[in-house]
Parts: structure tokens; sequence; C-alpha cells
């Protein structure tokens, strides 16, 4: 079962949508920024529109808890509850941050190998700049 939320909140200087998704291999995050505060309406169409598009972050475990069937008032009440809560779960924050930190590593190994292969290819234009002035003698 995969059960999902969206929270809309305000992260200066621009509106949020943070997507938490909770499957069986565990709980995954993605954060997209709207600017300015978005309608229910526009919020619905981002929805229908580009959530096949979501990159979501790698799952972390979560702690499975035994669903048992709720009064209806009480479901009612926790979701009032939850939405007056405002700010991002630190677990899709734990999630954010890994992703984030996925992507400086891979940025970071990526420039390396660029910038070796340019000192390679300066080298090799060295090299053969010489071999072309002995060339003649």
């Amino acid at each position: 079962m995969t059960t999902g939320s969206l929270t809309v909140l305000f992260d200066d200087p621009f509106w949020i949508g943070l997507f938490e998704m909770i499957d069986q291999n565990g709980l995954r995050a993605c954060k997209v920024t709207f600017g300015a505060e978005p309608t229910e309406k526009e919020v619905m169409e981002f929805v229908d529109k580009n959530w096949n598009h979501l990159q979501f972050t790698q799952p972390i475990e979560t702690p499975t808890t035994s669903e048992s069937k709720k009064n209806p008032k009480r479901q009612l009440r926790e979701a009032k509850k939850q939405m007056q809560l405002q700010g991002i779960g630190t677990k899709s924050q734990q999630a954010l941050k890994l992703q984030q930190e996925q992507n400086k590593t891979e940025r970071k190994q990526r420039t390396k190998t660029e910038r070796e292969a340019e000192k390679q290819r300066q080298f090799d234009l060295r090299q053969a700049k010489k071999k072309e002035k002995h060339r003649g003698h």
C-alpha cells in the first residue's frame, strides 16, 4: 500500500510543495518550488501534469505502524491538527538532505574528471607543440 501527502508551505521567499510518499520501501520525498502562493486549482493542475516527472529521494526506512481502523471523527481531528502544523517533517528533511548530499558528491566527481581531462588536453597540446618545433632540426 502506498500513501502520499503534499504540504504547501512558505519557505522565505518562495512557496514550496513537499511531496511525501510512503510505500513498502520506506519514505521518499520531493520538494517543488512554486514561487507565488498557489491556489488549490493550480496545485491540483501541477500534480496532474507533473506527477510522473517528480524526482523523489531514495527511500528512507520508516518504522512500520499497524494501522487499525480509526474512528472517522478522530481521523478528522488528526487531519485538522496536521493541517495546523507547519514545517517539513524530520524524515522528509533527512531524505531531501540525503539527496542533496548525493547530488553534491556526483557534481564534485563530474567536475573533477572534467578538470583532469582539460589538464590532460592542455598537456597534450604543449607536447604536440614542442614536437612541431623540433621537427625540422
